[in-house]
């Protein structure tokens, strides 16, 4: 060994997914000498990724000899505190990292993060539509598109190209459990419903305290945007010490500074100055949470001062992600959509509330401390039958014994589809939106949601 790599610092990456190989360029790139380790298999394309660099890698094993040697780990946002190996890792000091910290060090590009129980993904899409339409050069990262750090290695760190002017980043509650310098210039925070309990000890005030690190090394110079109607996030607020600019969004009250709902109208106004007046009607994204959405991303859109022209125009043409709530097909009139991106209940209350034919709804997979009772009343409006799509579908079967006259359990999404059929009638909407995690049945929600669509073109 050389002594050059002798005084390289050691960076041990752990899951080699999409975050893992990014971060994993981006330390060769910035000088470490980097080694991934993932406890499953690696997919071939990132392996492809990972030898073109020369990065040393194993799959299927941890090697505690090849990691508790780091000088600093980057953890996978999926695998848990609680985990032996990093309950190692934190015995010997060695910090412990998301890609998102890691990454945001080597960027001078602003950076604009959406967090929250439900609607990150089409926030932050759209607030990445908006600024694409208005010739900003923008990235979109995170939770969703592309690992940040790969953008941040194929981009900042080249000298060739320009690095972008902003980062457009969705960040989930594990991924900010891993951040402790970074800082978002302009920090959005949705709502706060029960989600990922499992991780946080079951207890709601673990999982707020993680959402609301998206304000932390926040000053004066920056912007907090946020839904003054959440009821966990106004109780929140009287305690926290907020040196950001605020800006509440609302379909309540008037703000004073942000964006409101009035007689069917919405305002966003963050700079008190030239509002930008748009009726719900002109949204492409219809539905009380997708309002929701379009004044967080309008406001943020506003704050760094896109043209409200260009604002209007792009939350009027935005084209939803595949997966939430899309349109799959019509079958002898019996319509069929998959939202198979709803893994939490409130996700799942959202849909239902936008549906205004008699449901069919396709409900299960693995429980993460879910209390269905908030579904109860919308079931009861709503629903004609459900159908549990999991393997361990007790815990729903007994919420909705007595509330729905129909309970079915299947095994495959080609069954769960039959079923629905089966049930189905003119006019009837069989409705996918499981309020569960999927690893029980499916690789993810993208699989299950695909093997819906499969299902239902074979029909």
């Amino acid at each position: 060994m050389s002594a050059e790599q002798n005084t390289k610092k050691r960076l041990v990456v752990l899951g080699g997914g999409e975050s893992g190989v990014g971060t994993a360029v981006l330390g060769l790139k910035k000088g470490f000498d980097v080694f991934l380790s993932d406890k499953g298999k690696i997919k071939d394309k990132y392996k492809d990724v990972l030898s073109k660099y020369e990065i040393q890698w194993e799959e299927e094993q941890h090697t505690e000899a090849l990691i508790l040697n780091a000088d600093e780990v980057v953890k996978s946002p999926g695998i848990p505190d609680k985990a032996e190996l990093i309950k190692a890792l934190h015995k010997k000091g060695i910090p412990v990292i998301s890609e998102i910290e890691f990454a945001g060090r080597y960027t001078k590009a602003k950076k604009i993060c959406i967090t929250g129980s439900n609607g990150k993904t089409t926030t932050t899409l759209l607030i990445h539509h908006i600024l694409q339409k208005a010739g900003v050069h923008v990235a979109l990262g995170g939770n969703v598109g592309k690992s940040f750090a790969m953008l941040v290695a194929d981009n900042a760190c080249d000298p060739e190209k320009k690095d972008f002017d902003y980062y457009v980043l969705e960040l989930s509650s594990f991924q900010l459990d891993g951040m402790f310098d970074f800082k978002a210039d302009i920090a959005v925070l949705l709502n706060i419903t029960p989600d990922h309990l499992d991780r946080y000890n079951y207890e709601l005030q673990n999982y707020t305290d993680s959402k609301f690190r998206i304000i932390q090394n926040q000053t004066e110079d920056d912007a907090f945007v946020y839904c003054i109607d959440d009821e966990v996030i106004a109780k929140e607020l009287s305690k926290k010490v907020i040196r950001a600019r605020q800006y509440p969004f609302s379909i309540k009250q008037k703000v004073e500074q942000g964006a409101y709902l009035e007689n069917n109208q919405l305002i966003i106004n963050p700079n008190k100055t030239n509002p930008l007046f748009m009726t719900i009607q002109e949204l492409a994204l219809q539905g009380k949470h997708n309002i929701y959405n379009s004044m967080a991303a309008a406001v943020s859109t506003k704050l760094v001062e896109i043209r409200k022209e260009t604002i209007r125009e792009s939350l009027s043409d935005f084209h939803n992600i595949a997966h939430r709530l899309e349109v799959v097909g019509n079958v002898h009139g019996i319509e069929f959509i998959n939202d198979s991106k709803a893994t939490n209940v409130n996700s799942t209350w959202y849909a239902l509330e936008s549906m205004t034919n008699p449901v069919i709804l396709i409900l299960g997979g693995v429980d993460k401390g879910n209390d269905y009772s908030m579904l109860n009343s919308l079931v009861k409006e709503k629903v004609k039958a459900i159908i549990c799509l999991g393997t361990d579908n007790n815990k729903i079967i007994k919420a909705f014994t007595g509330v729905v006259g129909t309970i079915m359990e299947a095994r495959s999404a080609k069954e769960a589809v039959d079923q629905a059929y089966r049930l189905g009638k003119k006019g009837d909407t069989v409705l996918l939106s499981p309020a569960c995690a999927s690893f029980d049945l499916f690789d993810d929600y993208e699989d299950r949601g695909t093997q819906f669509k499969q299902a239902v073109r074979s029909l």
